[in-house]
């Protein structure tokens, strides 16, 4: 069974869903027969490279609220993220664009390290001091860590088109599956769960989906003639 996951690294609920998703995954009976998948959505896409902000001033901005509103809320998330066993800091964090991140991101999957660095990337924007929003190096420090080559991770991050048809073909899918925030996640293209469920949402769509998959159906000759290797061997032709 596969599951598809939409996230950004911008959102908090991506952060602590992911906790929670993984909570319910590891006590699945059927873990090992699950492939995760993690896709690229953007909150703020065509946000320019260079505007970062602090996090209370665009949620000021663009939810109209107080600065002490916002303030509130993020006391929720980092209480909401301590309960799921995850670091936040709710002061001093800032915001920017995450093209390049979920760009990186791709780089990732193809070399077999994308859950290290969506790990890494989450840590940095939500647990750890220095931006990742304002300077090229703390990516690179982030991905080389997670375990890629630096210089293929300066190649992709000195050439905006690289890896951007793969970002855009992920948020365009994502469109036409109904998605419309973060995270969302896509169990065997069957079931939808949106936003940060409790674990044990996420323990009963995967027990649901799991329980419902199609049984394979063989299409063949129709009259046993098919050669075929087993756990006795292999059929020898005897003429």
């Amino acid at each position: 069974m596969r599951v598809e996951i939409w996230s950004d690294i911008a959102c908090p609920w991506c952060y602590v869903g992911k906790a929670r998703f993984e909570k319910a995954l590891a006590a699945f009976e059927h873990r090992d027969g699950v492939e995760v998948v993690h896709r690229s959505f953007e909150l703020d896409p065509g946000r320019a490279k260079d505007d970062v902000q602090p996090v209370l001033t665009m949620l000021t901005a663009k939810y109209g609220m107080s600065e002490a509103q916002a303030q509130a809320g993020e006391d929720n998330l980092g209480a909401q993220a301590a309960a799921e066993g995850l670091d936040y800091r709710t002061r001093g964090r800032d915001h920017g664009s995450t093209f390049d991140m979920h760009r990186l991101l791709h780089l990732a999957k193809e070399h077999g390290r994308q859950e290290v660095l969506l790990d890494a990337l989450y840590r940095g924007n939500f647990a750890e001091e220095r931006s990742v929003f304002d300077d090229d190096e703390r990516l690179v420090e982030l991905a080389v860590a997670a375990g890629l080559a630096e210089d293929a991770v300066r190649t992709v991050l000195s050439d905006p088109t690289a890896y951007a048809d793969e970002v855009r073909a992920d948020e365009r899918e994502a469109a036409q599956l109904g998605a419309t925030g973060v995270p969302f996640f896509v169990l065997d293209r069957t079931y939808g769960v949106s936003g940060a469920q409790p674990a044990e949402v996420f323990a009963q769509a995967l027990t649901q989906a799991w329980g419902e998959r199609p049984p394979l159906k063989l299409v063949d000759a129709g009259d046993g003639t098919a050669e075929a290797c087993g756990p006795d061997g292999c059929a020898v032709p005897q003429n």
